[in-house]
């Protein structure tokens, strides 16, 4: 992987939750990295759902590995929200591709 490609600036975060005094969770986000990272694939599916026709803009990330990247976490890029929806090996722990989607209004 070859750095001058990396030319992005992401951060990943996770779900946490604390318990309030009241004893119910809150549920927050919090940085597990900033890392640098390139755009190899960026464009707008549209897709047919029971509930009528829905764009979605999928973005692909691939970065340097991490270890523990899951599904579960999301990327903040350009303060954009993108829900991680694969993550993909790049050979033996060389790098990390992450495909997500993009979610709009955040």
């Amino acid at each position: 992987m070859r750095a001058g490609r990396l030319d992005r600036s992401i951060t990943i975060q996770r779900s946490t939750y604390e318990v309030d005094p009241a004893g119910s969770p809150i549920y927050t986000w919090q940085d597990v990295a900033t890392v640098r990272a390139e755009i190899v694939q960026a464009n707008t599916e549209e897709f047919i759902r029971s509930y009528g026709a829905s764009d979605e803009t999928l973005v692909i990330f691939r970065l340097r590995y991490l270890d523990g990247i899951t599904n579960a976490d999301r990327v903040i890029f350009d303060d954009e929200r993108h829900d991680i929806k694969e993550v993909k090996e790049i050979r033996r722990r060389k790098g990390l591709e992450l495909r997500t989607v993009w979610v709009a209004g955040t």
